[in-house]
């Protein structure tokens, strides 16, 4: 407050009772952090959570203002240096104000440094009168109430003279709110109290607040006057240097309009573009002059193009070393674009700076509300704000949560009140499924706009989605099984014990990302051997789609080792392509991604999920995808590179799976994970059931997927034909062998062949394994090159006699 001086500091401990006692009162009032007790009510469970937090920290509180009790106070954390200002009004709920985060948006009239004060401010002598007698100050005031929607309060002192009451009423409902309509004019109810001689207290942050509602009331104006036809405005012709879609004319205005926005358009309908075409509404309507766009590394300079291309507006990217970064921040220029990894070391210069606009591409990096990268971005300040991501929603309500926080920060409210009112628990504690999603999409259409590609773009190319099952080999069913095992003996001790010790949790982490890689090859797990079968589909699959002229693909995996094994391949097919990943310098990236587009020869973007962000390549009509992300948000932002705006062919989605194996088993889960997502966002059921926690759900369901290989698929020596996308076998006669397809023993003899033409098209001294037992050699003597297989069993002789007999009797 304004002329308070320091007069007293109130320290821990001071007046305490005994240590016995004290220890006895905690004991007493101890609850715990996960599970709220059933005698209380959530809001009960929560303040006490605070209350007893409170009782262990060693804060400095300094009294600021001019009375002993009911006063403004410093309150400093010594191991944080966070410092914040509370106000001290009583002790009910609500009747006190904190500066800190955690009070602005918890809804429960408290926190911890609160109740810290309150505690040390009822061992003062004299502090049971006061608080008993009440809060009466002679002075009048304007404030912010915080809850569950914020409001702006007049509450009249002991000394309100008459006159000034006649004028609140004007302006403040019954209860003493803020009437809606009197934000536009609340100046004149300012200037007029100020000719009454009387204190009147007004906050910064109910003016800053009035402030808000009042700008963004006259921007919508501003833009309306600008736009006066709604996305068929004439002014749009001249807004950008290429024309917009209805739908991203709407996009744009929508994120003008909101100011703080979240643009989750499926991927590949123009986000970007919207957000720059925001920009420049703003910079005509709101006198907008510098924006910040976070994004990938892989971004920085395909947003840098695309800025200069749809705008012609200057754009810098920054990077460097620390010194070259600040210098490039304090420049001139509209635009400045940085990656995530650098803001946390960035956060000072970015707040000199002080950009009017921050854009995040890709927003899903933030979701993780706890890591050092989302705490960052969080503590950067702008007026404006454009978020940017086709999955707001991955893997758990806490990611959406974390997103929406930085647009607006109030509008899901507390973490534990969103989580308790769309979380189903078991008795444990553990989540079982999801509720009441329907209503959180709802809750975000102030500021969410979510565009399908079936809704809005009729003339997009069709998508064609294919699994292909392939089968192990014996080598890799080995690897497999062996860590199938070790998963099943640590599920085993989860649900006995209920709990699993963070050396289990990663055993298991490392088990099931074994069993994902031996789909792929035995490469990725002794880095040695090569049994696998997917990598020669893959060429097989490519060469087909490649009898059409200028066709390309994209093909990717999670890990580099999985490429690895294809760059031979690739090499021997004469295939040219690119590898794209993580560990790629920016500049170098560019030189990739254009040479994919423009050298014709250039037919194939090997990519790990560094690629399945951001990037176009709709040059290409072709995603395979070797191995499946537990993600379908990723699943999806990989398709999303080739099946987005600005492709004119139907793209055709390949998916290798592995029958029989954890892979089948994931697609299930994938499937879970989709209809939550659609839940929220795209109006689907409102209710998703788990059947069980998330680990028993999908443990469970590796259990019977590895348990039941179809019988039409045995494990083969060499690689078997690929079946069709669909559900497995489930005939009544699995059971026994079927009979052989004349399209599947073709599908194998093609298959074959090709391999072996491949291997024999390249000159070779050294054996070349075509499989276990099965490989091509040559003699040293003569130079000859022979073919060496091993026999089969007798009764696979026995079985191929016989189909022979009965294919003579039909000939």
């Amino acid at each position: 407050m304004a002329g308070a001086q320091v007069s007293g500091m109130i320290r821990k401990g001071a007046g305490r009772k005994s240590k016995k006692a004290a220890s006895r009162s905690r004991k007493a009032t101890k609850v715990s952090r996960t599970r709220k007790p059933e005698e209380m009510s959530l809001e009960q469970w929560q303040v006490a959570l605070r209350r007893q937090f409170a009782e262990k920290q060693d804060l400095r509180v300094t009294n600021v203002g001019s009375e002993p009790i009911f006063s403004e106070f410093q309150v400093v954390n010594p191991q944080t240096g966070g410092q914040y200002r509370v106000a001290i009004r009583g002790q009910g709920l609500g009747d006190n104000y904190c500066s800190c985060p955690d009070f602005a948006v918890n809804t429960l009239g408290t926190c911890k440094h609160i109740e810290f004060v309150l505690g040390a401010l009822r061992r003062k002598r004299g502090s049971r009168k006061a608080f008993t007698e009440g809060f009466h100050p002679a002075y009048s005031e304007v404030y912010l109430r915080y809850g569950a929607q914020r409001a702006v309060v007049f509450k009249p002192g002991t000394e309100c003279p008459a006159e000034l009451l006649r004028l609140a009423r004007g302006y403040f409902d019954p209860a003493g709110v803020l009437r809606a309509e009197a934000y536009m004019r609340f100046d004149t109810f300012l200037n007029r109290a100020d000719e009454i001689q009387h204190d009147l207290r007004r906050y910064d942050d109910a003016l800053d607040f009035i402030a808000e509602v009042r700008d963004r009331t006259h921007l919508a104006g501003r833009i309306d006057k600008m736009f006066p036809a709604g996305v068929r405005s004439k002014a749009f012709d001249s807004l950008l240097k290429v024309s917009l879609y209805p739908y991203q004319r709407e996009g744009v205005l929508f994120a003008a309009r909101t100011g703080r926005s979240l643009i989750a358009d499926d991927m590949g309908l123009g986000k970007t573009i919207q957000a720059i075409g925001a920009c420049e509404v703003l910079a005509r309507t709101a006198g907008v002059e510098r924006v910040l766009v976070v994004c990938p590394t892989s971004l920085k300079y395909q947003w840098k193009r695309e800025i200069e291309t749809f705008c012609g507006r200057p754009a810098v990217v920054v990077e460097g070393l620390l010194a070259a970064r600040a210098a490039l921040y304090a420049a001139d220029g509209f635009f400045k674009i940085v990656n995530y990894d650098v803001v946390h070391r960035d956060v000072e210069a970015i707040r000199r700076w002080e950009p009017d606009v921050i854009v995040l591409d890709e927003a899903q990096r933030i979701k993780n509300w706890n890591t050092r990268r989302a705490k960052s971005i969080k503590r950067l300040d702008s007026k404006y704000a454009v978020v940017l991501t086709g999955t707001p929603l991955e893997n758990r309500l806490e990611e959406l949560h974390s997103i929406v926080e930085f647009v607006d920060r109030f509008r899901l409210g507390p973490m534990f009140r969103f989580l308790a009112e769309h979380q189903q628990a078991d008795d444990n504690g553990r989540v079982i499924g999801y509720r009441n999603l329907d209503k959180i999409g709802r809750t975000l259409e102030p500021l969410l706009i979510r565009r399908t590609k079936r809704q809005v773009l009729k003339q997009l190319p069709e998508r064609l989605d294919k699994n292909y099952f392939v089968p192990m080999t014996a080598e890799q069913m080995a690897h497999h099984e062996e860590n199938r095992e070790t998963v099943a003996k640590i599920v085993a001790k989860w649900r006995r014990l209920g709990f699993l010790p963070e050396a289990d949790q990663r055993r298991l982490m490392i088990a099931l990302q074994n069993m994902r890689m031996s789909c792929n090859s035995t490469y990725l797990l002794d880095r040695e051997t090569d049994y696998g079968v997917k990598a020669d589909e893959m060429v097989a699959v490519l060469q087909e789609t490649f009898e059409r002229p200028n066709d390309k693909a994209v093909v990717f995996s999670q890990w580099l080792g999985t490429h690895e094994i294809l760059l031979d391949r690739l090499q021997s097919a004469k295939l040219g392509y690119v590898l794209f990943h993580g560990r790629i310098a920016s500049k170098d990236r560019r030189t990739l991604i254009q040479q994919f587009r423009e050298d014709p020869d250039c037919r194939i973007f090997l990519s790990t999920d560094a690629g399945g962000v951001g990037l176009n390549l709709q040059n290409a009509a072709t995603v395979v995808n070797m191995d499946l992300p537990w993600n379908p948000a990723v699943l999806e932002q990989r398709v999303g590179r080739v099946h987005r705006l600005g492709q004119h062919r139907p793209v055709r989605v390949v998916n290798f799976v592995s029958q029989g194996t954890i892979e089948e088993g994931m697609l299930s889960v994938l499937s879970f994970k989709q209809s939550m997502f659609a839940g929220v966002l795209d109006g689907g059921t409102p209710e998703v059931a788990l059947g069980g926690t998330r680990l028993k759900r999908f443990m469970d369901s590796v259990d019977q997927v590895t348990g039941n290989i179809p019988a039409a698929m045995p494990h083969h020596e060499e690689p078997a034909p690929m079946a069709d996308g669909g559900e497995p076998d489930g005939s009544p006669d699995a059971q026994t062998p079927a009979e052989p397809q004349w399209e599947d023993l073709l599908s194998a003899g093609l298959s074959f062949l090709n391999k072996l033409g491949t291997a024999l098209s390249v000159e070779q001294k050294t054996p070349v394994e075509l499989g276990p037992g099965l490989r091509i050699e040559t003699d040293k003597a003569s130079g000859q090159r022979h073919l060496t297989l091993p026999v089969p069993p007798k009764k696979v002789l026995s079985d191929l006699a016989g189909l022979l007999a009965r294919l003579a009797e039909k000939l």
